[in-house]
This record gives structure tokens, sequence and C-alpha cells, in this order.
């Protein structure tokens, strides 16, 4: 079956642009339409009922996110596209979602849809987009949930439930208060990134740590951080000065 895709960009160019992509590169996809502004895509959304909607975040008189606002039931994915790195960037990211950046690199695109059509199985992405909008009202760097994208489906975890994460391979285990863990099939570097201005430290090759679940910090054997659920985790002598200067 193919993935109905629907374009909503501002800009004539890139709305063609990506278009003759999608129709050149992307097999196994129809495009049900072209839309220049957030009025022309929800009357697209309810007409066409698309399975993937590649949208612009910036446009001329509104943004993407405010079509997201006003759509009752998201039955679509997004994938949304930016010639912008910027806050909104971060915000889709916690929420599990992809983006492309202008100009559209083929490859990437190619790869984007791809996982779309490989997860398709009637996983509404409802959720996803609810956090999404929480997270951009909210101040820079103080989002409260992360999504997690498991083998089992999507996990909606508030931030502050992370003890810590700790690599698995390529693979991330997320540890939490609730001594329940979750293994995630990202590595452990691309957490870093993201929760570095949430009071997180890579203190190990292997460990990244929710600082204010820190219970104490032990000098012997090399030196350590005691979490809050017991467990004990090595800190690095290059992370070491870093850490104890956060930790004041």
């Amino acid at each position: 079956m193919s993935l109905r895709i629907l374009i909503v960009e501002d800009e004539k160019k890139s709305r063609e642009g990506l278009k003759n992509l999608i129709q050149e590169f992307c097999p196994n996809t129809e495009l049900v339409g072209l839309a220049a502004n957030v009025e022309e895509g929800l009357a697209l959304i309810q007409q066409t009922n698309p399975d993937l909607l590649l949208l612009d975040i910036e446009m001329q008189t509104a943004t993407g996110f405010d079509l997201l606002e006003k759509v009752p039931e998201i039955r679509f994915d997004v994938i949304f596209t930016t010639a912008y790195e910027q806050y909104a960037i971060k915000a889709i990211k916690f929420s599990a979602m992809d983006y492309l950046l202008k100009p559209i690199d083929v490859k990437e695109l190619v790869q984007a849809i791809e996982r779309v059509q490989k997860k398709r199985n009637g996983e509404a992405t409802q959720e996803q987009v609810k956090h999404l909008l929480e997270n951009l009202r909210s101040e820079p760097n103080k989002v409260n949930k992360i999504t997690l994208s498991t083998s089992e489906g999507m996990v909606f975890l508030p931030v502050l439930d992370i003890i810590r994460c700790e690599a698995q391979g390529a693979y991330t285990q997320f540890n939490l208060k609730s001594g329940k863990k979750i293994l995630v099939s990202k590595n452990l570097k691309e957490y870093e990134m993201l929760l570095h201005d949430h009071a997180f430290l890579r203190v190990h090759n292997s460990h990244l740590i929710n600082l204010a679940e820190v219970a104490r910090y032990v000098k012997s054997d090399g030196g350590y951080a005691v979490m809050n659920d017991g467990t004990s985790v090595p800190i690095s002598n290059t992370r070491k000065e870093e850490f104890l200067e956060l930790m004041k």
C-alpha cells in the first residue's frame, strides 16, 4: 500500500522541489496534495486523509505548529522541514519526531520516509504531537517530557523520572525512579546532547546521570557517585572536576 503524502510549504520553489524529489526517489508513495499555508493544509488534511505530513515550520503568516494545534485528531505521521537550527528542533527531538533541514538532502528525505513506512502500523502520533506542543510552550531548557521509541511502542516519560542512562552497545537503557528499565535503540551520545541542559552529565563513557538524583560522592576506588536508587556509577577522571563543580 502506498504511503499517502501531503506537503505543506509556503515557498513555491521549495514545495515543487520537494514534490519532485518524492516522485523521483521515494517509491511506494502517493502525493495527495500541496498546500501553501495553514488554511490550505487543514482543508487538504480533511479532504485527503494523508498518512504523512511534510510540514514546514516557518511560514509567512503562521507556523506548522499552529496547524497541528488546529487538527482535532492526528492520524498521520509528521516530518518537519526547516531552514533553521532552533529551539524547536530540540523540542522535536524530545518528542522522537523527525525533521529535515533545508535545502533538503535527498538521502535524508528517503531515509525519513522509509522510517515512516517501516513503522506505520496504525500507531497514532497524537500523544507525540501533544507533548511536542506542551514542550514548545514551556521555557527553553524546561521541557517536561521526553518520548522514547522502543520495540514495543512509544513511552512518554517525565524527564524528572530519569535517574540515569546507561550505554548498552548501540542502545541506551533508561533507569527510572520507579525501578523500571527502558531500552531504546539510540546511542548514549544522542541523549547526552539532548539532556545536557537539563542537569544531566555524562560522567563516564557508559553513564549519563541526573545530577539531582545523586545521593553522595565516594572518593575511594577512583571515585564514584551513589544514586538515589542505590546504584553506584563510576566517575571518569576527565569528568571528575566538572562533576564536583556542578554538585556544589
